[in-house]
């Protein structure tokens, strides 16, 4: 599927792998499929904004959202690596391949590719965790950032519940020794997808048919599952570390945050996103959306208010 009019598609070498996604059309990919050789910049007046999908996604969970901001901002949608038409390169023991590091060096470096050496990021489920080490890692390149229906990772983890593992169970299938995971899962995506996010606040009811089927097509066989599955025993372990780390040495995210989360969802039942994320970032705020998980989805409107209120002015 694509998305409307006014976007255009990329297949990128970024970082050693090849980043997949949409972006806005420009005069230097008229052609309408944007390739390693026509994908040369989209810097112009426009301000950028690269936005990062969840799990079990991919850069067109954006397709309510973006449509309503390419007038006003030059929009890079990828595919995480693990992820849609994304590569899904090889990892080791450490699963540091699929770590948040690694993707954020993944996502900055296809802005630099596109001629953005500064930009302001909105990031949902596992892209906002990508989002979030980012800003920490890369200050100087991370204007602001808008986190969808996350708390910090170590913290989660850490404060695990019986409630917490029954509601994100595939948070425990997913980290197990490969291959099981990705074999079951690549053996019926449809099922994994469906199954996943129709148990949630809205079950299926905010995406169309196509989109699903776009996702279900990216984990289609224990190879391109794989990914997936790295992401989150990445995000088991070695983001973990990272995070340890960056506590240790009284190390905060310095870009502002603003944080969105749920009402119908894990997060707010659970968790204090607010006083979680001010541990571990300088400066926050943030508020309760009256909807489920799958914001950019279920609360159009709220997001991209958010967006031209809070990134807008900072892009």
């Amino acid at each position: 599927m694509m998305l409307d009019e006014g976007f255009v598609d990329f297949d990128l070498e970024v970082n050693g792998v090849r980043i997949a996604g949409a972006m806005s059309a420009d005069a230097d990919a008229t052609d309408g499929a944007a390739t390693a050789t026509t994908a040369t910049t989209t810097a112009g007046e426009k301000p950028a904004l690269l936005l990062l999908h969840g799990h079990p996604e991919n850069h067109l969970m954006w397709h309510r959202v973006a449509p309503q901001l390419i007038e006003e901002l030059t929009l890079v949608m990828p595919d995480l690596r693990g992820y849609g038409r994304s590569s899904r390169p090889e990892s080791g023991d450490d699963h540091s391949a699929y770590s948040n590091r690694i993707m954020a060096a993944d996502a900055v470096a296809l802005m630099e590719r596109l001629g953005h050496s500064s930009f302001v990021v909105c990031g949902h489920d596992r892209g906002a965790r990508v989002a979030a080490r980012m800003a920490a890692d890369h200050p100087d390149r991370v204007r602001r950032v808008l986190l969808l229906d996350v708390a910090p990772t170590l913290r989660m983890y850490e404060n695990t519940t019986r409630a917490f593992a029954e509601a994100y169970w595939h948070w425990f299938f997913l980290i197990q020794p490969a291959p099981m995971p990705e074999m079951l899962i690549g053996a019926d995506a449809k099922a994994y997808i469906e199954g996943l996010m129709g148990a949630r606040h809205a079950g299926l009811a905010p995406f169309p048919r196509e989109v699903l089927d776009s996702y279900a097509e990216g984990l289609r066989g224990a190879d391109r599952a794989r990914g997936i599955c790295e992401d989150y025993r990445a995000s088991a372990g070695i983001d973990l570390d990272h995070d340890r780390a960056d506590i240790a040495a009284g190390r905060l995210i310095e870009p502002e945050l603003r944080v969105l989360w749920a009402r119908h969802g894990v997060i707010e039942r659970l968790f204090d996103p607010l006083s979680l994320w001010g541990e571990v970032a300088r400066s926050v705020s943030g508020h309760v959306v009256d909807c489920g998980h799958y914001l950019p989805e279920e609360a159009t409107a709220e997001v991209v208010a958010e967006i031209r209120s809070f990134l807008g002015s900072a892009a």
